[in-house]
């Protein structure tokens, strides 16, 4: 078994002594836990489109190895490098972004998806966390540099960015980003003024996509108004939580994932509480509520500018994510297209979700003396 001592200055022993464990352990049994959850929804998906039974897990399992090296590598790297990384990242990712509209297909009435030699990439699911970073290093650019406009080019790329989804149009991702960066503006010391006019904002956008985008208008109506349209999802998946009760019909009994389109995506969480009950639901949940509370705990007294508002960005995105999708599970927000961080099935939600963490757990490690991080200059 390969031991590191605190003495051995070597890349990977200087990680395993100041990368967070606990968090680490949790991601990897999420992951762990994605797989799964795979083998118990996905098999109907797959054999209704005439694939193999476990299709979807082994395309699961092909991304694993691909998500730990992105994890474990954005881990390994400093602050300093892994936002120069970001920065150039968020430049690719959004020239992509963009290209879904000019390339993409249209899918259920949106263009969100790149064909790449066989592969489907969703760019916007990558652009997220790499954009939260690099609006982190302009919010700390405006405190450190007196006069540099760091506040106003975050907002510029904020506009840009929301303005792309929106045309995509995915109206989910957008609010998710704009939520995200608004609580990032926050922590950086936005006046009252500003909260108010991001407040504003907000609530302008939703009625301006509840008035011009009718899937919008649709699911909202049918949310405020179950007898307005066709609820068969939510009601489904509501079904399945009440027949799965404390323990669960037990693992493959379930039916839900048979009748339910988007059950090993989307509605992965309502196959989890059907088959093996509210117990592992709880569990589940408890998961994700121990990363974000510990992603929140390791830059609670962080001192530099940007490493906080990174780390508490990034903790943000996954927590908010998560909470959205349970939440649309349970009947308590309108129906949306949002994975289950590492949960769900789906490449790209798997792979820029090992990006995020990855760079949380880059930012959030500690020296040999007890220190968050580094300098990030």
């Amino acid at each position: 078994m390969m031991t590191f001592g605190r003495t051995d200055n070597s890349i990977v022993s200087r990680w395993w002594w100041t990368v967070d464990r606990w968090l680490l352990s949790a991601i990897l049994l999420l992951m762990a836990a994605g797989v799964l959850f795979a083998m118990a929804a996905s098999p109907p998906k797959a054999l209704g489109l005439g694939l193999p039974a476990f299709h979807f897990v082994m395309r699961q399992l092909y991304f694993i190895p691909v998500a730990l090296a992105l994890l474990v590598g954005f881990s390994l790297l400093t602050p300093v490098t892994t936002r120069r990384i970001a920065i150039v990242l968020f430049g690719v990712f959004y020239l992509c972004t963009m290209a879904t509209l000019i390339f993409a297909p249209e899918i259920k009435g949106s263009q969100r998806w790149l064909f790449v030699g066989g592969m489907a990439i969703q760019p916007s699911e990558f652009l997220k966390p790499v954009f939260i970073v690099t609006s982190a290093w302009m919010f700390a650019q405006t405190k450190r540099k007196e006069g540099f406009p760091g506040t106003a080019i975050a907002i510029l790329l904020c506009c840009i960015v929301m303005g792309t989804l929106l045309l995509q149009p995915d109206f989910g991702q957008t609010i998710l980003t704009f939520v995200v960066w608004g609580a990032q503006f926050f922590l950086a010391g936005l006046p009252i003024f500003m909260i108010c006019v991001l407040a504003v904002c907000g609530v302008a956008a939703v009625i301006g996509a509840y008035l011009l985008l009718p899937h919008v208008a649709s699911r909202i109506d049918r949310f405020l108004d179950p007898a307005s349209g066709d609820t068969y999802q939510v009601s489904t998946a509501m079904d399945a939580f009440t027949a799965g009760g404390f323990l669960g019909r037990g693992p493959g009994e379930g039916v839900v994932k048979r009748i339910l389109p988007d059950a090993h995506t989307d509605f992965i969480f309502a196959v989890i509480g059907e088959e093996f009950g509210l117990i592992a639901c709880l569990i589940i949940v408890m998961v994700f509520a121990f990363v974000v509370m510990r992603g929140f705990l390791k830059v609670m007294h962080e001192e530099d500018p940007f490493l906080f508002l990174a780390s508490a960005g990034l903790t943000i995105l996954f927590g908010l994510q998560a909470i959205i999708n349970i939440c649309v599970n349970i009947q308590l927000m309108p129906a949306k297209g949002m994975t289950l961080p590492f949960v769900s099935y789906g490449g790209s939600s798997l792979l820029s979700m090992a990006i995020t963490m990855g760079m949380l757990l880059c930012f959030t490690r500690r020296n040999h003396y007890g220190a968050v991080g580094r300098p990030s200059r």
